[in-house]
């Protein structure tokens, strides 16, 4: 019987596999031979010791840090979950890096979309601590404690924050699908040193965009320049699968503030002001940034607002001139002539789709609005915060700085509608709130993972005050209010408004997680190598993540005589973690057997009656063709 591996993906045995495959020639004895595989490549090493880099201290040991397998676990927390049978969302309380490292094997290639605010490193955010020796421990003393800010005074301002990041970025990567996307929000502070590590993570040739995010805020108050933006940069798993994806069907987004600048159009009306009184009126609102989308859509009549189009710019168009009421003689003619035919202009005008003018101009067409209500994405976007200040009043979750929902939806909608998305400093979960309300607004099938670090609230703070002790808790409860919310005012109740929650722990198993300055009393211990104070399912949930299966998996729970069998994924995997085990639970399992394929089979180390038992029950199994059994 197969002893399980209780750590999480290894990477750089990962990249070796890879390297082997594409030049088995350089494998010597089971070893790369780095000198025939500078030889294969050619010209493309570099050997001169000036080039361009990008380097800090300790980079080298941030990359060591995305390579390390993790030792650790995801417990589940069915009591503060929602909806658990059901939900394909998951919430995950824990430091991301250990996290990233978790669900490599579980959602390698498998995330179309990341997004992430990560700490602007502002001094006042709090920055992770890593711990090359022992990220678990570390990260339970840290969350036992008062986070501490990146001071400016601590001589590694920008480097601290670069070995924070480095190592999650080239994690996160591992996880995007051939066509995923990754979203960073950023400020100044770090925004040329981000756009370096992305450059060298992803590669410059996936470089999409740089959104300028106007804030409506000036945050900064310096002597010189009131900042009021921020960035969020555009990286592309793989640019090539990404424009073939896209070529027919281009990335489209709903116009910023649509509903906004309608409700102003009505407000006019209702004012009775006449037509162009109003154009002047949307002339002046559109100089506003929120409202920069609508500029040219200034005029109205009784099908709504438009802006005016060309009815030339073709060669050889329709030379035959048209009437315009308004004066009672014939228009001219655009150069080139009328882009459609003479019937086609006339059933036009009939349908008073044509803008005529007094002062001799060239005819346009109509462009309505609700006609045209998508565009493609602008580098620049403006969202009102103040929404989002009250929806987060209203939920009674206080947050500073929330991210806008509103610009959240906007480029969650650029995504398949069935994808999964991904957000490791999940913060106030604005991410898992817009991916409920576009899967409301458009059908579609999203499922969010959210990851945060259960970070401390200030005790000063209005989320404290409220009942909070970490930004976990604020989380949940908005996803939870948010969830319930969209349901009542949509009446759609087959929503997934649910979220499997899940929090970083050491893992279940003493031989994963030996203690290396008591190694008698381990040993001892190792007489039952299941940890005292975990349950079944703790170490169900390990075991599906260091098989590489979802945590969102469908498992059905079988009692037999007392004692339960897991059957994971309709057989795929079967499972029986209980003592006493006897060859009757062996062929009680083997009823639930997939019909497509032989499943693994997982049972608990120390479970068995006794190792006669054990013995027969693996030959039992080999009889009916399953080989892959496997103990923890």
């Amino acid at each position: 019987m197969e002893k399980l591996d209780g750590k999480s993906m290894d990477i750089v045995k990962t990249n070796i596999e890879a390297l082997k495959q594409l030049f088995p020639e350089v494998v010597t004895e089971g070893k790369i031979d780095f000198e025939k595989l500078k030889l294969i490549l050619g010209e493309e090493i570099e050997t001169r010791n000036e080039k361009y880099e990008f380097t800090w201290h300790g980079k080298t040991q941030a990359m060591k840090l995305a390579q390390t397998p993790s030792t650790g676990t995801l417990r589940p927390d069915k009591a503060s979950s929602k909806n658990w049978d059901t939900t394909e969302n998951l919430y995950i309380e824990g430091d991301n890096l250990e996290v990233l490292k978790l669900l490599q094997k579980s959602y390698f290639g498998k995330i179309k979309m990341i997004y992430i605010d990560p700490p602007y490193n502002t001094g006042k955010d709090f920055v992770y601590k890593d711990d090359f020796r022992d990220n678990i421990k570390n990260y339970k003393e840290i969350t036992q404690q008062t986070t501490k800010a990146n001071t400016e005074t601590s001589g590694r301002y920008h480097t601290d924050w670069l070995n924070m990041m480095y190592p999650r970025l080239k994690l996160a990567r591992n996880l995007l699908t051939d066509d995923g996307v990754i979203f960073i929000s950023i400020d100044d502070t770090e925004v040329a040193n981000l756009r370096k590590i992305l450059d060298e993570i992803f590669g410059e040739n996936n470089f999409i965009a740089s959104i300028t995010r106007n804030t409506n805020s000036s945050k900064n108050q310096s002597l010189f320049v009131s900042v009021s933006h921020d960035y969020c940069l555009i990286y592309a798993r793989d640019i090539s699968v990404l424009s073939t994806k896209h070529a027919e069907n281009k990335w489209s987004v709903p116009k910023n503030n649509i509903e906004e600048y309608k409700r102003k159009i009505e407000e006019l009306k209702n004012l009775g002001l006449s037509n162009e009184q109003i154009t002047e009126e949307l002339k002046q609102l559109t100089k506003y940034p929120r409202f920069i989308d609508f500029v040219n859509y200034w005029y109205v009549d009784e099908r709504g607002v438009y802006r005016k189009g060309d009815l030339g710019g073709v060669k050889n168009g329709n030379m035959t001139p048209i009437i315009n009421p308004l004066t009672g003689k014939e228009d001219p003619v655009p150069p080139g002539g009328f882009r459609y035919s003479p019937e086609k202009l006339n059933e036009l005008i009939k349908e008073n789709r044509i803008h005529f003018h007094t002062d001799g101009s060239l005819p346009t067409i109509k462009r309505y609005l609700d006609e045209n209500l998508a565009q493609r994405p602008k580098s620049i976007m403006s969202d009102d915060q103040r929404p989002d200040n009250a929806l987060l009043k209203e939920f009674n979750t206080p947050f500073d700085n929330p991210k806008q929902l509103a610009f959240m939806k906007r480029i969650l909608s650029v995504g398949d509608k069935d994808s999964i998305i991904l957000d490791f400093f999940s913060g106030s979960a604005t991410t898992a709130h817009a991916v409920m309300q576009l899967n409301a607004e458009d059908g579609g099938n999203r499922k969010f993972i959210m990851v945060q670090l259960p970070e401390k609230t200030d005790e000063k703070s209005e989320a404290y005050k409220a009942g909070y002790k970490n930004i976990c808790e604020i989380g949940k409860e908005r996803i939870r209010r948010a969830g319930e919310k969209i349901v009542q005012e949509t009446g759609k109740t087959d929503l997934d408004i649910g979220f499997k929650v899940f929090k970083l722990d050491s893992s279940n198993v003493k031989t994963w997680d030996p203690d290396f300055d008591n190694l008698e009393q381990t040993l001892f211990d190792l007489q039952d190598n299941i940890k005292e104070d975990r349950t079944k399912e703790d170490l169900l949930y390990e075991i599906l993540l260091k098989i590489g299966l979802p945590l969102t998996i469908p498992i059905e729970e079988i009692d037999y005589n007392g004692k339960t069998i897991y059957n994971v994924a309709y057989g795929s995997v079967l499972v029986c973690l209980e003592d006493d085990i006897d060859l009757d639970i062996v062929q009680e399992m083997l009823k639930y057997q997939s019909e497509h394929m032989p499943p693994k089979v997982i049972f608990k180390e120390s479970g068995f009656i006794s190792d006669a038992v054990k013995t027969n029950a693996i030959q039992t199994l080999k009889k009916h063709g399953i080989t892959d059994v496997r103990s923890v």
